[in-house]
């Protein structure tokens, strides 16, 4: 009993620290929603900067606890200085944009963190006064735990206080309510947003921060919290911090259970190894039952705050041109350049492949999935396994990546699409999550972390020429068949679905069995694509579904345009062959990638393929 309740406190102690930046998460999003997907990156600014204060001031309890507080308004104002030159500007623009602009701020800060602190982990110093523990039976409870379990309530409260008894909290609640009421009684917009981002920064910083003594900074803590932040903040309900204190609460108990009987397995997988599975679980049935959270409130349709999106028009004819172009350059190719140049050619046919497959989803069924790399990377392990494990030849293995990407589609399909907006979002990622996790400790399958390797093609197909082309082939032929799958029928009542689901149910249209076969539609695209990707890599590991393959999906589609076909197709290549550059240049590459990307969001709201449409193909398509 004293080794479960020792083991529960450290549980809790941890769940303090996450509970102070899912707070702050939900916050931004219940008045701005924005999904701010930096959030991490202010947990992990922190840190750092508690760590360079404390060291500054010498240490010592003043320097210390001086140098977590400073630590916390320090983000908070960098928060601030985010939220007026990036995210002011784009508060009109459709919600995924703003998203992607704070994924481009996440680069920066990686790469501004390496370079003021370097690359290894920081030691974090320890609590003065508090570096002992208390004993309890034969275990000991450190006392750092223990201030951090009470310290989280009194945030709480204060955070009560200060949204109850408070002209600011009040103006805060009621813009969470309508944010259009509350700009129809004059209050000033800009400094409530403003506001309300310096409080849900500062409280990530603050996590950050008195989460140093129990460990280290590091490059990685920002993508390493920002999964679980996202499902305390989305099982807990947007908006209600009380519902992030029980959801942290409940992700602690969680692990402490998984650890607790870390001894049962399931399928040859013991529970301690299944802890991320069973998190995510946890929030997808909350998500199916209580589809708004614990204590959230029940989505209500929202004006869009972006133009109205035009229809989808057939492509004019100065584009089939284009078109035609680029299809003799793809042909050309393999006679104009290198092994190199082919493998990078043939690695971003794939990726225009998996984001038209995501634009299908999204662009046309209005469906935002944030784990769609689960697709490509079931598609890619269903063809891994059979080379592995059967021995099949290329050909006949790659049939079961459609088939691996569709299944996996059809099952987390079926409860995605009960729900809409965010949590819809949410629930994507949680199952991408879930897959992740499989393959990363289903050793005896799957190969575990280390993955598999000698996935590669029949011999005929050995040489980056042949490879290519046969890739080319493939992608050409799947893009045309999701180019014609969205001008039928099918396509129109997805599109009607999204638009008025409500209208759409009035003419006898099914929407929710429309965008269920819609998502598996993408899946099983999304699976051909990581089926060619395992064989042009010759490996296959858990990282194809991982959360950041899954974001630059949605780079590539958002920095493409969603209003466009070709958009997805575009964004591909922009992103793949602007980020091959830049890696080959310097080891800062992500903060210039970060630079390009918040440039081209604010520049161009449309994407790259939308402005260029609108700007020079306007004419067209009004004759």
């Amino acid at each position: 009993m004293e080794l479960f309740i020792a083991q529960l406190m450290t549980g809790l102690a941890s769940a303090s620290a996450l509970f102070l930046v899912a707070c702050g998460l939900t916050i931004i999003f219940g008045v701005t929603r924005i999904v701010n997907f930096a959030h991490g990156s202010f947990y992990m600014l922190g840190a750092y900067i508690a760590w360079t204060l404390i060291e500054g001031m010498g240490g010592g309890v003043l320097a210390f606890w001086g140098g977590v507080l400073l630590a916390a308004l320090a983000v908070g104002l960098i928060g601030v200085a985010m939220e007026m030159t990036i995210l002011r500007r784009i508060y009109r623009a459709p919600e995924l944009f703003q998203l992607l602009a704070t994924f481009g701020v996440v680069l920066i800060v990686q790469d501004v963190a390496l370079y003021l602190w370097g690359a290894e982990d920081l030691l974090g110093p320890r609590a003065p006064g508090m570096m002992g523990a208390v004993p309890f039976g034969d275990q000991r409870l450190p006392e750092y735990d223990i201030f951090l379990i009470a310290f989280a309530p009194l945030v709480l409260g204060a955070l009560w206080l200060l949204f109850h008894r408070t002209r600011f909290g009040i103006l805060v609640r009621a813009a969470t309510q309508d944010r259009q009421m509350v700009a129809a009684l004059g209050v000033n917009q800009k400094w409530l947003l403003t506001g309300v981002f310096f409080l849900g920064t500062a409280l990530a910083g603050l996590g950050g921060a008195v989460q140093l003594p129990k460990g280290n900074a590091s490059l990685t803590m920002d993508l390493g919290i920002i999964a679980e932040v996202f499902v305390v903040t989305v099982v807990g309900g947007m908006g209600s911090i009380l519902g992030a204190y029980l959801a942290a609460l409940l992700i602690a108990l969680i692990r402490v259970f998984a650890v607790a009987n870390a001894d049962m397995s399931v399928l040859g997988i013991q529970f301690w190894q299944v802890e991320l599975v069973l998190i995510f679980a946890v929030m997808a049935v909350v998500l199916v039952v209580r589809p708004w959270g614990l204590l959230g409130r029940r989505e209500t349709l929202q004006a869009h705050h972006g133009a109205v999106e035009p229809p989808l028009l057939p492509a004019p004819s100065s584009l089939k041109w284009f078109g035609l172009a680029v299809l003799a350059l793809l042909v050309a190719l393999p006679s104009m350049t290198g092994n190199y140049a082919l493998t990078i050619a043939t690695e971003i046919l794939i990726f225009a492949l998996f984001a038209a497959s995501l634009h299908f989803l999204m662009g046309i069924g209005g469906v935002i999935s944030f784990g769609h790399a689960a697709y490509f990377g079931l598609g890619a392990y269903g063809a891994a396994l059979m080379v592995k494990h059967f021995a099949w030849p290329m050909e006949a293995a790659l049939l079961m990546a459609p088939v691996g990407g569709a299944l996996g589609a059809l099952l987390f399909g079926w409860f995605c699409v009960r729900l809409s907006g965010v949590y819809l979002a949410m629930l994507t990622l949680a199952f991408a999550q879930i897959a992740w996790a499989v393959a990363f400790q289903w050793l005896d399958v799957t190969g575990g972390d280390n993955g598999m390797l000698g996935i590669w093609p029949s011999s005929w197909a050995s040489s980056a020429a042949a490879f290519y082309g046969f890739a080319a082939i493939v992608v050409v032929l799947a893009l045309l068949a999701l180019r014609r799958i969205a001008f039928s029928p099918f396509g129109y009542a997805l599109r009607a679905g999204r638009d008025s689901p409500l209208r759409a149910d009035a003419i006898g249209i099914d929407v929710r069995r429309v965008r269920w076969f819609g998502f598996t539609l993408a899946g099983l695209f999304a699976g051909i694509a990581g089926g060619l990707f395992a064989f042009l890599k010759g490996s296959v590991s858990p990282d194809l579904m991982a959360i950041p393959l899954s974001v630059d999906a949605l780079v590539m589609v958002l920095l493409g345009g969603v209003q466009t076909l070709a958009g997805p197709i575009v964004g591909a290549v922009s992103f793949t062959a602007i980020k091959t550059e830049l890696v080959s240049l310097t080891n800062y590459w992500r903060i210039l990638l970060g630079l390009v990307i918040v440039g081209l969001v604010v520049a161009f709201p449309q994407g790259i393929a939308g402005f260029v449409r609108h700007r020079f193909m306007g004419r067209e398509d009004a004759a």
